[in-house]
C-alpha cells in the first residue's frame, strides 16, 4: 500500500537534505542547483518545492540539524564534566576539537554567510537561526559555570556570542594556514578569561 504524503514527507526531506549537503560540500552551495539536489535524490522538482520554498530554506534547515547536534554534543560534555573534572577545560576542548565533518560544515556556511550578506531578506533570516545557536549556546555555558561554581564577568549570552565570533575567525585562518594551535589553545584561555570564582566560591 502507498504511503501517504504525510508519512512520505520526513523520508523526502531527509532525501533532500542528505543530498543537498552531498552537493554543498563538493560543489559549494552557490554552484549547486535544485535540479542538482532533485537528480541526486532520486525525487522531482514538485517534491522540492512542496517541502521548501527555495535552496536558502533548504539551507536553514541543514543549520538547525547542525545546531542541535553541536548543542547535543556540548550539553553531553557539560554532564560529564558535572560528574568530575573541570567543566569549564572540558567544555573548552569540545568547542575546540572540531571534527574533519565540522570543518567542512564552516567552509558551506561561510560561503552562504557571504551570499546572506548581499541579500538582506536572507540575511535577516539567517540572523534568526545564529540567535538560535547563541541562545544554545548561552544555556551551556551558564550550566558549566554554575557546575565549576564560576561566573562570567560579561553576560552569558555576549560571552556566547563572543566564543562564535572569535571561532569562526579562528577557523578560517586554521582553513588557510593549515595550523589548529590557535584553535585548541584560544577557548579554554577565553573561558577562564572572562570567567571568574562565583560568589559562593570566593
Amino acid at each position: 500500500m502507498p504511503k501517504s504524503p504525510t508519512k512520505r514527507r520526513p523520508l523526502t526531506r531527509a532525501a533532500l537534505s542528505e543530498s543537498a549537503w552531498s552537493l554543498f560540500r563538493e560543489k559549494g552551495f552557490h554552484a549547486t542547483t535544485i535540479s542538482d539536489i532533485v537528480e541526486r535524490a532520486g525525487l522531482t522538482r514538485g517534491a522540492f518545492y512542496s517541502n521548501y520554498r527555495d535552496k536558502e530554506e533548504l539551507f536553514l534547515a541543514l543549520y538547525d540539524e547542525h545546531t542541535d547536534r553541536l548543542l547535543a554534543g556540548l550539553e553531553a560534555s557539560a554532564a560529564e564534566a558535572a560528574t568530575g573534572g573541570d567543566p569549564i577545560a572540558q567544555l573548552g576542548e569540545r568547542i575546540a576539537g572540531r571534527t574533519a565533518e565540522e570543518r567542512r560544515w564552516f567552509l558551506v556556511s561561510m560561503e552562504f554567510t557571504l551570499h546572506a550578506a548581499r541579500n538582506p531578506a536572507v540575511a535577516e533570516q539567517l540572523a534568526a537561526h545564529e540567535d538560535r545557536l547563541a541562545q544554545g549556546l548561552t544555556r551551556v555555558l551558564a550550566s558549566a559555570l554554575a557546575a565549576a561554581g564560576a561566573e562570567p564577568s560579561l553576560p552569558a549570552d555576549q560571552l556566547a556570542r563572543l566564543l562564535i565570533a572569535l571561532f569562526e575567525g579562528v577557523t578560517a585562518h586554521q582553513v588557510v594556514h593549515g595550523d589548529s594551535r590557535l584553535t585548541e589553545s584560544f577557548t579554554p584561555l577565553l573561558l577562564r578569561t572572562f570567567t571568574a570564582p562565583g560568589k559562593s566560591a570566593s
